[in-house]
Formats: structure tokens, sequence, C-alpha cells
């Protein structure tokens, strides 16, 4: 059975890898507090997608599911390759966290991390939840973050992803999610979307100065060699020694 290690039973950090070996390197760096991510937009179907996952989890302690870049389009194939294998974690849409919990309910994988995906609106205290593959189309459905965080209980999903952070920029609504996350009894938060070293720390702070209980900041981009197309195991280095230095 695959589980997440948090680091102090707070932080743990989500990342890419280019291959299994820079998986195992990053893995060693994180000094087991990492999730390594495999993207599900990347395979043809659920059947290719269950054969490389479960070539991953045999060497990798902690893999997450992937959609690829928040794409709707992604949210079955994704569930259905976590419920296959029993992956660590599985991200979602917010229309699909349900169909991903049911899944792996049906599977007998309960210990599966699933998020569900909402977006910011510029309004603090508001995000939008229409994330899903059609309703992302179409008209935006907005909605209070209490609201937000206890329809992802009811629908099964353990964590509210928060996608794009852009940066800094976004933090005021983070907080506030946290906040609302922390109150309602959810006790993982996932922002994700142009985190770097440089924001990393004060990204991870207001979520856990928010009181949630544990946070998965997800930081793949910007630690990504790209000329070789690794992820660094230097950077994630750092990444650790500022948790360390926050927790």
């Amino acid at each position: 059975m695959q589980s997440i290690k948090f680091y102090r039973d707070r932080v743990a950090i989500n990342v890419l890898a280019k291959d299994i070996d820079n998986a195992r390197a990053i893995y060693d760096a994180a000094e087991g507090h990492a999730v390594i991510g495999v993207l599900s937009a990347q395979f043809e179907n659920v059947a290719q997608g269950v054969t490389e996952v479960k070539r991953w989890i045999a060497q990798v302690p902690s893999i997450s599911v992937g959609l690829g870049a928040g794409d709707p389009a992604q949210f079955y194939k994704a569930a259905m390759i976590a419920a296959a294998t029993g992956a660590a974690h599985v991200n979602q849409t917010f229309t699909g966290c349900g169909f991903a919990a049911g899944a792996l309910a049906q599977a007998q994988h309960p210990h599966t991390h699933i998020n569900a995906l909402v977006s910011p609106t510029g309004d603090v205290g508001t995000v939008q939840i229409s994330t899903g593959e059609l309703s992302a189309a179409g008209d935006k459905a907005l909605v209070s973050c209490d609201s937000a965080v206890n329809m992802m209980l009811d629908m099964g999903a353990h964590a509210a992803k928060f996608f794009p952070m852009g940066g800094e920029r976004s933090l005021p609504e983070l907080k506030a999610l946290a906040e609302s996350a922390a109150r309602n009894g959810m006790t993982l938060i996932e922002p994700t979307g142009g985190i770097d070293l440089e924001n990393f720390g004060i990204i991870l702070q207001t979520c856990l100065q928010a009181g949630v209980a544990r946070v998965m900041p997800h930081v793949y981009t910007s630690i990504i060699d790209p000329q070789s197309g690794e992820t660094r195991p230097e950077d994630i280095k750092t990444l650790l020694e500022i948790i360390k230095s926050i927790v």
C-alpha cells in the first residue's frame, strides 16, 4: 500500500520526475516527504497508464496520478489509473472527485488521497468550482469557500487543490480557502501553479498559519532543468530546508 510521508505530519511536496531514476533521486533528496507525479495526459488510454504507473509504484514509494496542467479532459483516465494501481494520490477536477472516490472505493483503495481542483476568482472567500471538462468552458460557477469545501467532503475528496496560484498574488484567496478547510474539517490543501523556490516559503507559511492540518504544494516547472528535463534534486533539498525552517 502506498502512502504519503508528511514532514512532522504537516507538509509534503508534489513534484514531477523525468523517469524512475530521477524519481528515486528526488524522493531521497526529500527524505521521503515527496509525492512523485505521473501525468495521465501522456497516456493514450487507461491500460497504458496502469502498466506504466505500476512500473513506477514498484520502485517509488509514493506516486501521484496527475491530470497534466489541470486538463479536465483527463479526469476519467486519472481516476481509473489510480483505482487500478492504488497510487498514493490522485488529482481531480471538482466535478470529477466524486467519480474518483467511487472508483477507488470499488477497487478497495481507501487510502488514496483525492484532491478536487478549484480556481481563484479575484474575490477573497470565493472560488470557482466549474473546473470539469464541460463546466470549465461554460458559465463560471462561483461559490463561497465554505460551500466548496463541504461539497468536496460530501463527494469523498480529501483536499482542495487551488490552481493556478499565480505566485504570491493569490495569497489572500489561498488563505481564505485554507481557513475554510480548517474550519470545516478538511485536513489537506494543495496550492498549485506558479510556485518556485522564492515564493514557496510564504505560500507554505500562509497555509499553515491558516490552521489547516496538512499542506502539499505542487512545485513543477520551476525546478525542472530545461536541458535535461529532470527535476533537480538540489532544488528538492532546498525546498526541504525551507519546510524544516517553517514547520
